[in-house]
């Protein structure tokens, strides 16, 4: 792996890529601490110090933070992140989306382009909400969060974040096309691991101060280094089925006859159902979080209900795994089509050996994509649970687990797929061993 980042200057076009990619990061991180007018700091680090395991603190964490700070990028990428999977499902039921699916790089712009415009509907919204809901928030002390509520506040906060949020859409655009590696995944890629240092730090400090014990925090690293190696296996799994084109004969040419596989992914939704999951679960606990607190105090029931939906309770472990599970099945039919793949292959002269071509080759893959999506589901929920029982049992203050860690992890393997193959294809050794030329002549 030293030889191939040594092979990375070699290479004049690799290396302006990752340095637009390295800049362009670099202007969002800055972006994340230009704070909006018009709010108490101090205030709203408090209100967001008490709402770390509410939604706000899930958006908080892929915004890197600029929630928190309530920066111009404090929306983050998640607009366009929502935008993107509801064009994804209007594709299914929408015949001029999936026509547009299947006209190539010209319809993939048109859905593009009316992924901007969603991405700028639902930040003109969000931004809405989030405004009222700071006119409403006071800090522990009763201090208003908004210096002075009113009609001029909201406007300036719905632009100045809508704004942001194109301008942080437009980054990972750039990043897609100039840099290197998917924009939109390193921008939440670079939020996520800008805040490990501090967590970092302050575990260190509860050690040298005796609040937790060494032991505890190697347990810890160990368990992250694990969790790790079990992702990156299972993320480049796949069941690979065996597919053979007969021959043809056109003219006096003989074409097809070879063999060949048709990868199916064990984890094919990504980190979509953890991020879907953990939106509906701590849904209550937001709106409790907006509750009156004479009114929680009036109803312990309510406040019951909340508490065992707090991550890491039975309940909510039972619930996050079920969602998790549901959501795996649920994209994967969106997304991969065995009726489709089937008939292309039908089409080409191609088929499963044994499995005749058509209906049950449609049904094949879908039994074998069903039995594979349960193991990437339980999987999944593993990743995402685990860590949070362990953290939650043990009281660890540094938690880098579930959802972040799936992203971290994948994110930094798509990049460094890309790295490799613009390697390779100038003749330079890559990252792994098996891919080096000497092993290919």
């Amino acid at each position: 792996m030293l030889g191939g980042f040594q092979n990375i200057p070699k290479i004049p076009e690799l290396k302006r890529r990752i340095l637009i990619t390295l800049l362009l990061l670099i202007v969002y991180r800055i972006g994340v601490h230009v704070p909006t007018p018009g709010i108490d700091r101090e205030a709203l680090s408090s209100f967001f110090a008490q709402a770390k395991d509410t939604l706000l603190g899930l958006f908080d964490m892929f915004s890197g933070g600029a929630l928190e700070n309530l920066s111009v990028f404090a929306l983050g990428i998640m607009p366009y992140i929502s935008a993107s999977i509801i064009l994804q499902l209007l594709t299914v039921v929408s015949p001029h989306l999936e026509k547009l699916s299947k006209e190539g790089e010209a319809g993939r712009r048109k859905i593009t382009q009316y992924t901007r415009y969603g991405t700028i509907i639902l930040s003109i919204i969000q931004g809405f909400g989030i405004s009222v809901g700071l006119e409403k928030m006071t800090g522990p002390a009763g201090e208003m969060i908004v210096l002075n509520p009113g009609l001029e506040f909201k406007v300036m906060t719905v632009i100045t974040l809508t704004a942001g949020t194109a301008f942080i859409m437009w980054l990972g655009e750039q990043i897609t096309e100039r840099g290197i590696g998917n924009g939109i995944s390193l921008i939440i890629f670079a939020g996520i691991v800008a805040r490990m240092p501090t967590a970092i730090i302050n575990t260190l400090r509860l050690v040298r101060t005796g609040e937790i014990s060494i032991f505890l925090v190697l347990l810890v690293v160990v368990m992250m280094v694990v969790v790790v190696g079990v992702i990156v296996f299972v993320e480049r799994g796949q069941r690979r089925l065996p597919v053979q084109y007969a021959k043809r004969v056109v003219g006096r040419k003989m074409y097809g006859g070879q063999s060949t596989h048709l990868p199916l992914r064990v984890n094919t939704a990504g980190v979509i159902p953890p991020i879907f999951a953990s939106s509906i679960l701590m849904f209550p606990l937001t709106i409790a979080n907006f509750m009156p607190k004479q009114w929680v105090e009036l109803h312990p029931w309510f406040q019951g209900a909340i508490d065992s939906l707090d991550p890491g309770r039975l309940l909510y472990s039972i619930f996050y795994v079920g969602f998790i599970i549901f959501f795996c099945y649920f994209y994967t039919a969106v997304t991969f089509n065995p009726v489709d793949i089937a008939d292309n292959m039908k089409k080409y002269g191609g088929y499963i050996p044994g499995i005749r071509p058509g209906k049950r080759t449609a049904e094949h893959i879908d039994k074998v994509l069903t039995r594979i999506t349960l193991g990437g589901a339980i999987y999944v929920s593993a990743v995402c649970v685990l860590p949070s029982i362990l953290i939650k049992k043990f009281n660890v203050p540094f938690y880098f687990g579930g959802t972040a860690l799936l992203i971290v992890v994948g994110v930094a393997m798509d990049t460094v797929s890309q790295i490799e193959s613009h390697l390779l294809t100038r003749h330079y050794e890559g990252f792994l061993k098996k891919a080096k030329l000497k092993g290919r002549r």
